[in-house]
């Protein structure tokens, strides 16, 4: 059966993106350097489809387990404005569905991935998404809004946060509009590292 999961990056004091995000400044100011760690991971470059990384110990095993457990994913239309015009082709080699309310046909990519564009909610999103996986996990993939939606619906299963040492100061909190009273948290795994922090947690949802 499924999983519903997010593995995203925040900074010390809880951004998961800058101020003045656009599709030329991904991620907003300053937001590139919460990811500093995984620009060091030949995984992540493999995952693109190019030579590059100088380190392939427990945190590139990190990225190629999060990629091998994702069946499908789900995304914000602002994340996908972000992503359209910068990711390489195929990145996701998966099924996609982009929340949104224009309509638009799937944009099929050579390879294996698909954006579906959704125009009738998270749920339909969700469903859709499970018959992709085929048994595996769908990913949240962000932004942070489509992430706090689907925590405060009691959704998500498990997450993982690399927690990296700065101060942002400003932007898109992850953690912003949160129901606290639609779950708890335990803590399944700290991974320590000289860039950042992995927690892995899970949620026991009360609903």
């Amino acid at each position: 059966m499924s999983k519903i999961f997010f593995d995203n990056g925040i900074s010390l004091d809880g951004y998961f993106a800058g101020d003045n995000r656009s599709p030329q400044n991904p991620i907003g100011d300053g937001g590139t350097s919460i990811h500093n760690w995984m620009y060091k991971q030949k995984a992540f470059f493999k995952a693109l489809g190019m030579e590059g990384g100088e380190e392939d110990g427990i945190e590139s095993k990190l990225i190629e387990d999060t990629f091998a457990r994702t069946g499908a994913y789900i995304m914000g239309k602002n994340m996908f404005n972000e992503g359209e015009v910068n990711w390489p082709e195929d990145l996701y080699k998966r099924d996609v569905y982009v929340l949104t309310h224009e309509e638009r046909e799937p944009w099929v990519q050579k390879g294996t991935t698909t954006f579906y564009f959704i125009n009738d909610g998270i749920e339909s999103a969700l469903e859709k998404a499970k018959q992709s996986a085929n048994g595996k996990d769908i990913r949240i993939q962000g932004g942070a809004e489509t992430i706090q939606q689907f925590l405060n619906l009691g959704l998500v299963d498990d997450f993982i946060l690399h927690i990296t040492p700065i101060i942002l100061g400003s932007g898109i909190r992850l953690f912003d509009s949160i129901d606290k009273s639609v779950f708890d948290l335990s803590i399944e795994e700290v991974i320590p590292s000289k860039l950042t922090t992995h927690i892995k947690y899970k949620l026991i949802n009360k609903r």
